[in-house]
């Protein structure tokens, strides 16, 4: 890193994966702009926690499916600097099976995971392009690789985002901005919390489940100069439930 931070934005980071992310590369030198929705005495931890690893973070609470909050909310700091990484982590599941599934549970999800990629990605990538550099970073799910039943709205987003991801590198390799997704399987988070376990880790052939911060340093590795002939995949971190 130089002496001047570059800026990572990372959304939904107020919690679980996005708010492990924003504090791995907050420890890799990065500053941060941390966007969530609603939670900002969790948000605000989180920031601390960036904080107090000698880095900046501000805070930009949005709905990423809302494109103009996203505008709004986001315009004011672009016209400051152009973020160097891009993290696309804001979602979240509204399970059920399509028989008994109303068109707002397939609706929202589909709006906060493709939506909100579109919406945040949309207004950075410009200023990405003109400068000749950056890394987008879609996190997706084995649910939109494989398939899960009582999920089709959520594996259809995850699938969604994981074709964006590709189409989108293609676009911009040429331009130095490197695009690529990563899919966490079963993790320790608040999704999983209610899971039984005898029933998840059978799948699961290293017989556990991952850790926020497996998935974060994934993502650190793939906004450092070791990953700079990446794009255009998708790296699991599953321990093994998809191959």
């Amino acid at each position: 890193m130089s002496d001047e931070a570059r800026v990572a934005l990372v959304t939904g980071a107020s919690k679980g994966i996005g708010a492990g992310i924003a504090v791995e590369l907050a420890a890799a030198g990065f500053d941060i702009w941390l966007n969530y929705r609603s939670d900002h005495d969790a948000a605000g931890t989180v920031a601390a926690a960036v904080e107090g690893l000698g880095r900046k973070c501000r805070l930009i609470p949005c709905d990423v499916a809302d494109r103009e909050a996203v505008a709004a909310a986001l315009q004011p700091l672009l016209d400051e600097a152009t973020p160097y990484v891009v993290v696309n982590n804001a979602g979240f599941a509204k399970d059920g099976l399509l028989f008994w599934m109303t068109p707002e549970d397939w609706h929202r999800v589909l709006q906060v995971h493709l939506d909100g990629f579109f919406n945040v990605t949309h207004l950075v990538l410009p200023q990405m392009m003109g400068k000749r550099e950056g890394r987008i970073i879609n996190l997706v799910s084995t649910s939109g690789e494989t398939g899960m039943a009582g999920q089709v709205n959520y594996s259809a987003a995850k699938a969604g985002l994981i074709g964006a991801t590709k189409a989108l590198a293609r676009e911009v390799a040429r331009r130095n901005i490197l695009v690529n997704a990563v899919s966490p399987g079963f993790i320790e988070t608040a999704m999983t919390a209610e899971l039984d376990p005898k029933q998840i880790l059978p799948m699961i052939p290293v017989n556990r489940l991952g850790k926020v911060e497996e998935v974060a340093g994934v993502v650190r590795f793939l906004c450092s100069p070791a990953a700079s002939y990446i794009t255009g995949q998708v790296i699991a971190v599953n321990g093994g439930s998809y191959m």
